[in-house]
């Protein structure tokens, strides 16, 4: 989806595996659909809902490919982000991140970077592929829980963005890939701005970045 529109056929290489959609459902039709109007240019009218949609199929299917984005961008920069390098999952020196899942993990604990994008993506991943909570088969409904739980994975994925951009924002430079941070992370804070998904407080780490990013003159950054 916005994932092939953004990277093309550049190398492929993702942190986790891909999350693919299955051809032949609505889902799919959605996925494509976004495709098309991200391609447009115009990210306000890429982000708002069809007419006639559903918005939880249509945040469940944009919440898989800003997994997918955030995948494949984090997979670039991942030799940059070590145990060494990044002992503490931090969005710059105010902003420091603690793991919990809630499950496994009931009580926060301290980690490296790497180590907390690990288990942040792989908790997203299991979600993802929870068909009582992402159900891709045509007339199986969301559960009552589903906004709530797409808040929570939308705000864990924020994180990296906001990782990736505080510490490892050289290293993008240098690989040639800020266009497409810079175009990911305004697809991702457009869409859930439309729909009130994250809380301002939690944007606190990117919102000098955010305001330019969504100036009314378009100011590139």
């Amino acid at each position: 989806m916005a994932m092939e529109f953004l990277f093309g056929s550049r190398s492929s290489k993702t942190f986790k595996p891909k999350k693919n959609i299955p051809e032949g459902t609505h889902q799919y039709d959605l996925m494509k659909h976004a495709a098309a109007t991200l391609g447009s240019g115009n990210l306000r009218n890429a982000v708002s809902l069809p007419d006639g949609e559903d918005l939880n199929e249509w945040v469940a299917v944009n919440t898989v490919d800003f997994f997918n984005q955030i995948n494949m961008l984090y997979g670039t920069i991942t030799e940059f982000c070590t145990e060494e390098s990044c002992g503490i999952m931090s969005a710059g020196p105010k902003y420091e991140y603690h793991w919990a899942d809630g499950l496994t993990v009931k009580k926060p604990i301290k980690c490296s970077a790497p180590k907390y994008i690990d288990y942040l993506m792989t908790w997203v991943q299991d979600q993802l592929d929870d068909e009582t909570l992402f159900p891709s088969k045509i007339g199986v409904p969301f559960p009552k829980n589903f906004l709530a739980s797409a808040k929570t994975i939308l705000k864990r994925l924020f994180r990296v963005y906001a990782h990736i951009y505080h510490q490892h924002f050289s290293e993008v430079v240098t690989l040639g890939e800020e266009a497409h941070l810079n175009t990911s992370f305004k697809h991702f804070i457009f869409f859930v701005q439309e729909f009130n998904l994250i809380e301002r407080r939690e944007l606190a780490p990117l919102q000098e970045l955010i305001d330019k990013l969504t100036a009314k003159d378009e100011r590139q950054i």
